[in-house]
C-alpha cells in the first residue's frame, strides 16, 4: 500500500533577522568542541576570543534589525520594537558579565588568587590554577547557551518555541549555580533547589500549554487570541491553561509566592554568575511574560488583571519586609529583586502600550543597576573569602572610599531616589498604572518603596557612620574588565536618571508586539 506524500513547505528563515539568537547558539556548539579537543592550557584565550567575538556579533545584529516587524521561522518568532529592544539589552548584559566572569586576578568561581603569568605544564603553578578553576572554561559554554536561551525567549511567537527557550536559558544556569568551589556545599544545595522547582516551573508551563491548544487548537499567540475573540471567553480549559502558563513564567520572574529559590540561589551562586543571572534572567523572563499577556492573552485582560494585582501587592510587600531582616548581602538583594518584580508587575497590569513601555525601561534599568552591584559585592572579601554578612561592611568607606560610593549609587538607585535611574523607572510604571485607573495599586507600591528605603540605607549607614571593626571587610583590586563593567553600569544607571527621554522615545518608536 503506498502512503500518499504530504505536501510539506519548509519555512524561509532569514539567519540575519535571527543572528542575535543563532550567534550564542552555534558559539556555543564550538565552546563544546574547544572543551573537547583544545589542549586545556589553550583553551582560555580560544574560549574568550570566541565569546567576546559572538556577543559583538549578535549586539551589531540587533542594531542591524531594530526597527523591522515582521514574524520569522514560520511564526514563531516576532521581531519588533520591544523584543529588540530587550534583545540588545541582553546581549549588552551578556558583555558586561562575560568581562567580570573573565576577570585575571580572582577566580569567578572561588575566593582563590590566580596569577596572571605564563605557567608550564604540570609546574606547581599550573596545578594552582587547575584548583582554582583558572582552566575550567566549561562555563563558556553554558554560558553562551544561556545566553541564547535569553535572546529567544523574548521573541517567542509560539508557546512551544517559548517552553524551549525557557529550558536553553534555564538548564546552563542550573549547572554554573552550583559551581562555587569555596562554598561547593551551600552552591550545590542552591542548585539543586533551582532546578527541582524549575522542573515544576517548566512542567506548570508545558501542561498549561497543552490545555490552551485543547481551547484554540493553536500554539501560536496570533492563533490563540483569535479563538478567544471568535468564542466564549469563559471556558474552564482557557482559564486553566492559563493560569498554569502565568506560574510558570511568574516563578521565572521571582514573584511571590513562587520566589522561593531566589535568595537561596542568589545566596549559593558565585557571585559574579549572580551579577549576569539576576540581571538578564528577570529581563528574558518579563519579556516573555509581557509579551504573553498582550499577544495572546491581551483581550482577558479583565481576567488575569485582578490576579495579577494580588501577586504584585503581595510581591512587593514580601520583598521588601522580609529584605528588612537579612544578615546576609546577598540575600538582601534577592528579596529587592523580589520586590522589584512586584513594581514591574505594576506596569504589566496597566494593559496599555504605555505599560509596555515603562516595563521595558524598568528592565533596562534595573538589569545594569543588578549587575553593578553584584559584581561590587563580589569584590568584597574578609579573611574567609567573600565577606556576605552586612556587619562585615561596617567602616568600609574608610578602607575603600571609591568602591562604598559606588555601592551607595546602586543602592539609592534600587531605592528608586532621584537622580537614578531607579526613580525614572518606577515613575514610569507607576504613571501608566495611574492612566490606567489603578490608583490604590499605585498607593500600595509606594508605601512598599517606603520601605524598601530602609534597608537600602541601612548598607549606607553601615559603610559610613559605623566603626569599622578590626578584621572587617576590605575591598580586592579589581582588574580592568571588572573596572569597565562598574562603570558602564554606574554611567547608565545615571544617564537614565537625568536624561531618560531619549531611551524613553527609542522604545515609544514601536510600543506594540507584531503578530
Amino acid at each position: 500500500m503506498l502512503i500518499p506524500l504530504v505536501d510539506f513547505a519548509a519555512p524561509s528563515i532569514d539567519f540575519l533577522n535571527l543572528a542575535p539568537i543563532v550567534a550564542p547558539l552555534v558559539a556555543g556548539a564550538l565552546s563544546v568542541l574547544i572543551e573537547a579537543f583544545v589542549p586545556r592550557g589553550a583553551r582560555r584565550p580560544i574560549q574568550l576570543s570566541l565569546v567576546f567575538g559572538t556577543l559583538l556579533i549578535s549586539l551589531g545584529s540587533v542594531a542591524a534589525i531594530f526597527g523591522l516587524n515582521s514574524i520569522e521561522a514560520g511564526g514563531s518568532v516576532a521581531i519588533d520594537g520591544p523584543g529588540v529592544i530587550l534583545q540588545g539589552t541582553i546581549a549588552i548584559i551578556a558583555i558586561l558579565g562575560a568581562l567580570v566572569l573573565a576577570e585575571r586576578k580572582v577566580d569567578p568561581f572561588g575566593d582563590s588568587f590566580a596569577p596572571s603569568a605564563s605557567v608550564l605544564p604540570g609546574s606547581s603553578d599550573e596545578r594552582e590554577l587547575t584548583a582554582a578553576g583558572w582552566y575550567a572554561t566549561e562555563i563558556w559554554a553554558f554560558f553562551l547557551f544561556a545566553v541564547a536561551g535569553m535572546q529567544l525567549f523574548v521573541v517567542s511567537n509560539d508557546l512551544l518555541t517559548m517552553f524551549i527557550a525557557l529550558e536553553v536559558m534555564s538548564l546552563p544556569l542550573y549547572l554554573l549555580a552550583g559551581m562555587a568551589r569555596r562554598r561547593r556545599l551551600l552552591s550545590q544545595e542552591a542548585a539543586l533547589k533551582y532546578f527541582v522547582l524549575g522542573a515544576y516551573s517548566s512542567a506548570f508551563f508545558l501542561f498549561g500549554s497543552a490545555l490552551v491548544y485543547g481551547f484554540a487548537s493553536s500554539i501560536d499567540f496570533a492563533g490563540i487570541a483569535t479563538a478567544i475573540n471568535s468564542r466564549p471567553i469563559n471556558s474552564s480549559l482557557l482559564v486553566a491553561g492559563m493560569a498554569f502558563l502565568f506560574v510558570g513564567l511568574l516563578f521565572k520572574v521571582g514573584s511571590a509566592p513562587f520566589h522561593q529559590w531566589t535568595p537561596d540561589v542568589y545566596q549559593g551562586a558565585p557571585t559574579t554568575l549572580t551579577a549576569f543571572m539576576a540581571a538578564g534572567v528577570k529581563v528574558a523572563a518579563f519579556g516573555a511574560l509581557l509579551r504573553l499577556s498582550y499577544s495572546a492573552f491581551g483581550s482577558m485582560i479583565w481576567d488575569w488583571r485582578p490576579i495579577l494585582w494580588v501577586i504584585a501587592v503581595v510581591t512587593m510587600f514580601i520583598g521588601s519586609l522580609v529584605a528588612l531582616w537579612q544578615t546576609d548581602i546577598k540575600r538582601m538583594l534577592a528579596y529587592s529583586s523580589v520586590a522589584h518584580a512586584g513594581f514591574i508587575l505594576v506596569g504589566i497590569i496597566s494593559g496599555s502600550s504605555a505599560g509596555i513601555v515603562s516595563v521595558v525601561f524598568y528592565l533596562i534599568a534595573y538589569a545594569f543597576t543588578t549587575l553593578g552591584i553584584f559584581t561590587l559585592v563580589s569584590l568584597i572579601r574578609d579573611a574567609n573569602g567573600e565577606a556576605n554578612n552586612i556587619d562585615s561592611w561596617r567602616g568600609l568607606s574608610q578602607r575603600s572610599p571609591l568602591t562604598s560610593a559606588a555601592i551607595t549609587f546602586f543602592m539609592v538607585a534600587l531605592a528608586g531616589l532621584p537622580l537614578t535611574s531607579g526613580f525614572t523607572a518606577k515613575f514610569a510604571v507607576f504613571s501608566s498604572a495611574v492612566q490606567a485607573d489603578q490608583m490604590p495599586l499605585v498607593l500600595l507600591a509606594i508605601a512598599a518603596s517606603a520601605i524598601a528605603v530602609v534597608f537600602y540605607l541601612r548598607i549606607v549607614v553601615l559603610m559610613y557612620f559605623v566603626k569599622p571593626q578590626e578584621e572587617g571587610a576590605s575591598v580586592t583590586i579589581p582588574s580592568g574588565l571588572t573596572i569597565a563593567a562598574v562603570v558602564v553600569s554606574l554611567s547608565i544607571t545615571l544617564i537614565l536618571g537625568v536624561y531618560p527621554q531619549p531611551l524613553l522615545d527609542l522604545i515609544s518608536q514601536s510600543p506594540v508586539f507584531a503578530r
